[in-house]
């Protein structure tokens, strides 16, 4: 079950939101640092009665009240520790190049990927492992060729999808790919 799956259930069967529990631990004094998770749950147990999966998952937002927001770049930056930090530089190449299409580029990172925007539509993710970065392109219309294969079951909201494995790839002809999709997005 995903994480929104426990939260329509809580609200389902509570009636409840995650803001209206946040405001009942506030007056409960379980926004405290010191606050275990079993005294919340336990809480959450009995006079909600609900399960320990669904109490772990209120417990989870109250707890995420207390750890300051992270910044675009702070989750940005994650996609690029560790084993993948490699690949930074190259991301950064990239991303200067894409906003010389325009001023309306932006990111917005997801767990798992980097979503290209233009204004709020999404043309293209950027996923990054160790040993490669993969762009996925949303370009309607335009028939797989070469490197530029069809995105297939690895994105279901991209069309295409192009394996970087160096740096040195980041050139005319993906920049070409990506221009049309910022030209489709418009």
């Amino acid at each position: 079950m995903s994480f929104e799956a426990y939260i329509e259930n809580i609200k389902a069967k509570t009636g409840k939101t995650p803001d209206d529990f946040i405001k009942l631990a506030e007056k409960k004094g379980f926004l405290a640092p010191s606050v275990k998770a079993t005294e919340v749950t336990d809480w959450l147990k009995k006079d909600f009665e609900l399960g320990h999966g669904h109490a772990m998952a209120i417990y989870h937002i109250i707890k995420s009240t207390q750890e300051p927001a992270a910044t675009k770049d702070d989750a940005v930056d994650k996609h690029f520790s560790g084993t993948k930090a490699v690949w930074r530089k190259t991301y950064d190449g990239l991303m200067a190049k894409l906003t010389k299409l325009g001023n309306d580029i932006n990111v917005a990172p997801t767990a798992s990927y980097i979503s290209i925007l233009r204004g709020s539509k999404k043309l293209a993710v950027v996923a990054v492992t160790a040993d490669r970065m993969d762009i996925g392109i949303k370009l309607k219309g335009v028939e797989p060729e070469g490197r530029f294969e069809a995105a297939g079951k690895w994105n279901s909201m991209m069309t295409h999808r192009v394996q970087i494995a160096d740096p040195k790839q980041v050139d005319a002809e993906l920049m070409k790919w990506l221009k049309d999709a910022y030209t489709q997005h418009a």
